[in-house]
């Protein structure tokens, strides 16, 4: 069960507080950050903001005070002495904006991903159309594992994150089909060349390295997938990775 140090919702009319409602299956859209230190940084907070307001549009639920009805309500409810390892979440459909602060959980060392038959509906935004991916995260412990989305014996991303995959000292990238999140687009500005190509499962076995980015697990290394019998060659790229990420996060502005 996951705890929450704050969940709150918002009739998105008048602001007014309502019922909590996690909003998962609605029509709508979400964005998850990482909400660290007790100044309460949060990492690519205006790219994560401005993807929201770009990804409501698309779904006919935008209002144009929708930006600053967000800012006051993280400033009303964020406190600045409390120190944060938090993941925070918003979500909105065309009633309710939702506001929720859960524990930022750290990926273990002997992190396996389990490869399961599924595909994000829409992809291309952060939709709300989660349930079926929730069920299958939830019988897992989310700092040893995580899923891999398969469709057509092509792995997409993870239930949580994005993918890059390592062979001959070069980095791939599932070609479509996979919502490209604001971690991915991070390092997309950092490294010179992400060749994007169809990641076949029955490929999998020809990478050194697979490599988790998002919000919630940050940079973190695959050791196995167990269900092929893969196992991690390197941690070369983990590194170079993970030191473009620190730099990011050592440059952090705070929010308030």
């Amino acid at each position: 069960m996951v705890n929450y140090l704050l969940k709150k919702s918002y009739q998105l009319k008048d602001l007014k507080e309502i019922k909590f409602k996690d909003l998962w299956g609605d029509h709508g859209v979400f964005t998850t950050m990482w909400i660290f230190d007790d100044q309460s940084k949060i990492l690519f907070f205006n790219e994560h903001i401005n993807n929201l307001i770009k990804s409501s549009k698309a779904y006919s639920i935008f209002k144009k005070s929708l930006k600053s009805d967000i800012l006051n309500l993280l400033k009303n409810n964020l406190k600045s002495k409390i120190k944060y390892n938090h993941l925070l979440r918003i979500a909105v459909n065309k009633k309710i904006l939702s506001i929720s602060v859960r524990k930022r959980i750290k990926p273990k060392s002997n992190f396996d991903l389990k490869l399961v038959k599924l595909k994000r509906q829409k992809p291309e935004f952060k939709n709300l159309k989660y349930r079926e991916i929730l069920r299958h995260l939830t019988k897992l412990d989310n700092s040893k594992a995580d899923i891999g989305l398969c469709s057509n014996n092509k792995i997409l991303e993870t239930g949580t994150s994005n993918l890059f995959f390592i062979k001959d000292n070069k980095i791939f990238s599932p070609k479509n089909n996979f919502y490209k999140g604001i971690t991915y687009k991070f390092f997309e500005s950092k490294i010179k060349k992400i060749i994007k190509k169809d990641i076949f499962v029955h490929s999998l076995k020809e990478f050194d390295e697979i490599i988790l980015i998002g919000s919630g697990k940050g940079v973190t290394s695959v050791k196995t997938i167990n269900q092929i019998k893969w196992k991690r060659k390197s941690l070369k790229h983990y590194n170079i990775l993970l030191k473009y990420y620190k730099t990011a996060v050592n440059k952090c502005q705070r929010f308030m």
